[in-house]
């Protein structure tokens, strides 16, 4: 029994970025799971590199929920709406607008998008998505504990922490002093006692939204990046919990940081247990950007792709890896889904073959459980790949939708299918599942679909 899961399941193992290496997961209580995962800043359409960690954490929260049962599991996914890139946008597309109502018009509507988009790809809601201008109050509490107990401290109306007041910062990343200090988005400033520094706590521009600042602090202000993130997950997780994961981009500095305050602030060992990160995203070969106009949307490629179709092109590629987003890759991906629903049986309770679910246990190996999946396609396991691909989110009626209308007009002789058909089913009828099998994949490679029926019959529909 794996850490307190349902017994008969497997044990999950997963790789922690803290230790680099795989490890049997164990949660602190298994009747509480919790995860924390960075969720998006909402200043504009999120792009399939942000996809990336929605996808790989559902798909996490899915097994973990198997695992330990649906109660028993704590999913926190949050939202950034302060930030200067929500500033700088709120401006741009409001100026007549007084700030702080621009502000709350561009987040709502990021917000709204984000959210149609990632449910297009068949994602489940977290059971807690706080936002970062709702826990105001406990960032700044946080920034109180560590002013008081020496590993921050104000200067010019900001706070910052102290770097070298925690001898073990640095050890999430692995990275060297100087290395860490190159890479560190900080600004240069002379009230900074050491250049690793990094701030929790600044003041307000003019125009800009501000809160009661801490630490004495008479001025309004704002916070940095990284207390948002310690501040939310101590809120709703506690000061410790099982996972926190994100993007490989992530850990450093905002991981890095996000360690360094909240074990400061709670005198813990560790802040998450197990630390997860998903590798980099780009597309056709190169980095995604908008200076070489491959910047490409969640909401652009909805308008070419079904949800099913990106969020199997996502898993083709174990987690942890870079991936490479390719037409090519999205061909492949819909064709895989088409053989998929056409094979799996009408309905099924979404569970997870036991083979796919061994794959899945050990580090999300997605590629594995792919493999897993091809092998139910026969008659025998049609009801586990139903049970499979709901488990896994994938839904037959927008992807088969989208099929349907990108299949070409076929001349069909009618006529001449009917008759293959009553071979088919005379076949079935004796047994003779390799004809039958034989008889289904000629018509398919015409362009028919057959859909064998729970009263008997057999109906067929022409796909492309």
């Amino acid at each position: 029994m794996a850490g307190g899961s349902k017994p008969g399941l497997p044990e999950l193992k997963l790789y922690n970025t803290l230790t680099r290496t795989k490890e049997e997961f164990t949660p602190f209580d298994p009747a509480h799971v919790r995860m924390y995962v960075c969720g998006p800043t909402v200043y504009d359409f999120a792009h399939i590199g942000n996809a990336r960690p929605v996808i790989v954490f559902d798909l996490l929260y899915r097994v973990l929920r198997h695992l330990y049962g649906d109660g028993h599991v704590k999913y926190v996914r949050n939202i950034t709406d302060v930030d200067d890139k929500i500033n700088n946008r709120a401006c741009a597309e409001y100026p007549d607008l007084p700030l702080n109502e621009a502000i709350a018009k561009v987040t709502a509507q990021t917000e709204a998008q984000f959210h149609d988009d990632i449910e297009a790809l068949g994602v489940l809601h977290p059971d807690v998505e706080p936002r970062a201008t709702e826990h105001i109050g406990e960032m700044r509490e946080l920034i109180e504990r560590l002013v008081v107990s020496g590993h921050a401290y104000v200067a010019e109306g900001h706070v910052l922490f102290s770097v070298p007041s925690m001898p073990e910062y640095g050890q999430l990343s692995r990275r060297p002093l100087d290395e860490m200090i190159a890479g560190a988005r900080v600004d240069v400033a002379p009230y900074k006692r050491d250049a690793m520094d990094f701030v929790l706590w600044k003041p307000s521009k003019d125009g800009e939204p501000g809160w009661a600042s801490p630490a004495g602090i008479a001025v309004p202000g704002r916070p940095g990046w990284h207390i948002e993130c310690s501040a939310m997950s101590w809120k709703h997780l506690g000061e410790t919990f099982d996972i926190h994961g994100g993007g490989i981009d992530l850990v450093f500095p905002h991981h890095e940081n996000e360690v360094a305050q909240s074990r400061c602030a709670f005198h813990t060992g560790v802040m998450a247990k197990v630390w997860m990160h998903n590798g980099f995203l780009q597309v056709e070969g190169e980095k995604m950007s908008k200076s070489l106009g491959n910047f490409v949307t969640i909401r652009d490629l909805l308008n070419d792709w079904p949800g099913e179709v990106l969020r199997l092109n996502m898993l083709r590629s174990h987690y942890r890896q870079p991936i490479d987003w390719t037409l090519k890759g999205l061909e492949e991906s819909a064709k895989t889904l088409e053989q998929w629903f056409d094979a799996a049986a009408d309905d099924a309770y979404p569970r997870p073959a036991p083979a796919v679910l061994e794959a899945l246990a050990d580090d999300l190996n997605t590629p594995k459980a792919i493999a897993e999946m091809h092998a139910l396609k026969d008659h025998a396991g049609k009801k586990a790949l139903a049970g499979t691909l709901a488990f896994l989110g994938f839904e037959p009626g927008a992807f088969r939708m989208w099929a349907t209308e990108r299949a070409p007009a076929l001349a069909i002789d009618e006529a001449a299918i009917e008759a293959r058909i009553a071979e088919r089913i005379a076949a079935r009828q004796a047994r003779d599942w390799a004809a039958s099998d034989r008889i289904r994949d000629e018509l398919l490679a015409l362009g028919v679909a057959l859909k064998d029926n729970k009263d008997g019959t057999t109906t067929w529909e022409p796909k492309r």
